[in-house]
């Protein structure tokens, strides 16, 4: 019965290209009216099948963590180019459309980040090891959109060009108290207290960000100059002349929007600037991706631009600039993934194979989708 369902979901799910399936019994089934981008995959058991049935998206990546779903001749990456372009261009059944709403009409309880679960979900993820993040970052471990002046430079130098293209919009001065939320691994935070003078305030919920953050630091000799604290944001009481955060609002939730804001507004000086890099959707709000959430980031959510807006402006502040780096991203994304595959080797002395599955279905997936 299922096989027939799915048989079903992708006759009109795939309307462009062409994406063979073949099922466990044997036989392949080719759906598509074919040419580019074409895909196959292998389907190993009945209970796969199900899973695509009634959960497409975590079905899907739960199936290849697991190695019940593999790519017939083909790679993730043309199965994810097919199945992302086909997601806008094709038609899913209508129970995916229900559960969709449901889970929108959720959202204020599913991403209710507490300071305690905020804590949790920055665990989560940033705390499994350094040491990973060390062999598919820039030496910097800038773990956010890199800025390609040019798409042939280095990750390095577009990591480098990143920071100081944010400085220079901050209109950093010698001297200026600025802070940091959700200051990582204390790249951002360096560099503008060495290259620009700032004296820099930089919080973090990462036990193991803080910590190297704060060796760093004193092996720069920046100890005086920075200050990484273990802290919330929103238990900060100082008032600052910048404030920068590179990656972190994707983790805050949209029912905490106004609340981030408005602490935004309540730290600034009064002729402070802030400047908030985040990842963002065009279009109507949504919900998070379900297994992003269930397996890279708990609690996250890829805001759209309409829902900031109206916090920005009801926290008191003037929207003055916006740039759109959607492509820049997809370019550090490559990189990732191209340093992530060369350590494999060293990758597999620390994790399993369904780890690496996850891992690199997570790079894909967002390379995909920020590159159609």
């Amino acid at each position: 019965m299922w096989a027939t369902v799915l048989d079903s979901i992708l006759s009109k799910l795939i309307v462009e290209g062409e994406l063979g399936v073949t099922y466990p019994d044997g036989h392949t089934h080719r759906y598509g009216p074919g040419g580019a981008p074409v895909a196959a995959v292998q389907i190993h058991d009945t209970a796969t099948i199900q899973a695509l049935c009634r959960y497409p998206e975590i079905g899907f990546g739960e199936a290849y963590m697991d190695g019940t779903l593999t790519t017939d001749g083909s790679s993730l990456m043309d199965v994810m180019k097919l199945a992302v372009r086909n997601s806008y261009a094709g038609k899913m059944p209508g129970w995916t459309r229900v559960l969709e709403r449901l889970r929108y009409g959720f959202r204020k309880i599913v991403m209710r980040n507490t300071a305690r679960r905020s804590r949790a979900n920055v665990a989560h993820h940033y705390d499994i090891s350094d040491a990973l993040y060390r062999l598919f970052l820039d030496k910097d471990m800038q773990y956010s959109c890199a800025y390609f002046t040019h798409p042939d430079i280095a990750l390095e130098d577009a990591q480098i060009a990143k920071k100081n293209h944010i400085a220079r919009k901050l209109c950093i001065e010698p001297g200026m108290r600025v802070l940091d939320i959700g200051c990582g691994w204390g790249g951002m935070a360096l560099t503008l207290s060495r290259d620009y003078g700032a004296h820099v305030t930089g919080v973090t919920l990462s036990q193991n960000q803080l910590a190297t953050a704060q060796g760093r630091a004193a092996k720069a000799g920046l100890s005086a100059q920075t200050e990484f604290r273990l802290q919330d944001y929103r238990a900060l009481d100082q008032k600052f002349d910048r404030i920068v955060s590179v990656g972190m609002l994707e983790h805050v939730g949209a029912p905490h929007f106004q609340e981030y804001f408005d602490k935004v507004g309540d730290l600034l000086a009064p002729d402070g600037i802030s400047l908030i890099h985040t990842i963002g959707r065009n279009g109507p709000p949504t919900t998070q991706s379900p297994w992003l959430n269930k397996y890279i980031f708990p609690g996250g959510y890829v805001p759209s631009l309409e829902e900031l807006v109206i916090p920005v402006g009801k926290a008191g502040l003037w929207n003055l600039d916006i740039e759109s780096w959607r492509l820049h991203y997809a370019m550090t994304l490559r990189h990732w993934l191209q340093r992530f595959d060369r350590q494999l080797p060293r990758v597999r002395e620390m994790y399993d194979e369904r780890f690496i599955r996850m891992w690199r279905f997570y790079l894909i997936a967002c390379i995909m989708v920020f590159e159609e």
